[in-house]
């Protein structure tokens, strides 16, 4: 295993780089003069790099806000939805410009962005879930290959330790047949997910688990053959942060987020083996996906907004990691037909 942390960092204008070896780095925005957005201090969850339009979509969770990182401009541009101050993703509709879902409490939203403008338009509910649960809201989703939308649920982090409670549940969205289809429950936080190149594998955390979990995937879209890629208990002890958000290469290899570990773990799925630790200058760090021009670079986002403990910046801020000599897999646009 290798571990890289940050040695060196560099400020140039609102940008920062900080170098992790000779050829691996770090660079992350503090804010943009241009458009007067601040970076740091979000809550930022479930990035999303559209290969059509060369940026990253992400969310402020509990801002309340939308993200668009143009990579060709370098620099971001925010949106608020009226009525919305809880937004858990943001996905890309297929064959749609302007078009995106979101997970507002434990609905699925659908909205109108141009990507600029400070303000999204709500055009309608696409599906609700959990209507016994007033507690629950939706957290971390993708969609397959195949456009199939995949996102699970969790208790309000205000409402007790999450360890607690297992009253969160994993489903698939049917656009078809406008249903939910329940695919794992009892789960605590569900979180991370990612599919391997062949689409055949998906891995999926539930934060409160503390482990990565692997089940193949049929051509419905359903799961099965449940097995333990990685467990992060120490002498089954909890250790200092849960798996949180993850993204996939072309290789296989899984980079798993830490939420109060600092880190970026890359890992081998077939042995459980951690290849690199990317160390981040935060604790809070929330989810990566692959992108750029040549999906080589790695997107990490970060928060500072934590329900009981804030971070100072640069808590709370995107990060970019390049040098890994990997590539991601893409991701893909939502299809509601």
């Amino acid at each position: 295993m290798t571990a890289v942390k940050y040695q060196d960092c560099q400020l140039s204008g609102d940008c920062c780089q900080i170098y992790l070896s000779p050829n691996l780095a770090l660079g992350f925005r503090l804010g943009n003069p241009k458009v007067g957005i601040k970076f740091w201090g979000l809550r930022a969850i479930c990035p999303h790099w559209s290969i059509e339009k060369q940026s990253l979509y992400y969310n402020d969770i509990y801002g309340g806000t939308i993200h668009r990182y143009d990579y060709a401009e370098n620099k971001t541009f925010t949106a608020k939805i009226d009525g919305y101050p809880v937004i858990s993703f943001i996905i890309p509709v297929k064959d749609s410009k302007t078009e995106f879902i979101i997970g507002t409490d434990k609905k699925i939203t659908l909205i109108e962005w141009d990507g600029i403008s400070e303000q999204a338009k709500f055009l309608k509910t696409i599906g609700e879930v959990e209507f016994d649960l007033p507690d629950n809201r939706f957290n971390d989703a993708k969609t397959d290959s195949k456009g199939r939308f995949y996102a699970g649920t969790m208790r309000l982090e205000a409402k007790g330790d999450i360890f607690e409670a297992r009253l969160g549940t994993f489903y698939r969205y049917d656009a078809k047949q406008n249903k939910f289809i329940v695919l794992k429950e009892n789960i605590g936080v569900s979180n991370g997910l990612c599919w391997n190149e062949s689409g055949n594998l998906l891995y999926y955390i539930d934060s409160c688990d503390l482990d990565v979990k692997e089940f193949h995937v049929d051509e419905n879209g359903d799961i099965s053959n449940e097995r333990k890629v990685v467990d992060f208990t120490v002498n089954e002890d909890r250790p200092p942060f849960v798996p949180d958000g993850m993204t996939i290469d072309t290789k296989g290899f899984l980079y798993v987020a830490t939420f109060g570990g600092s880190t970026v773990y890359k890992i081998n799925p077939k042995n459980g083996k951690i290849e690199l630790e990317i160390k981040l200058p935060c604790e809070q760090v929330t989810s990566a996906a692959f992108g750029g021009p040549n999906l080589d670079i790695l997107f990490v986002t970060t928060a500072a907004k934590e329900f009981k403990s804030p971070q100072p910046p640069p808590a709370g801020a995107l990060f970019k990691v390049t040098g890994l000599n990997a590539k991601g897999t893409p991701m893909y646009s939502v299809d509601l037909s």
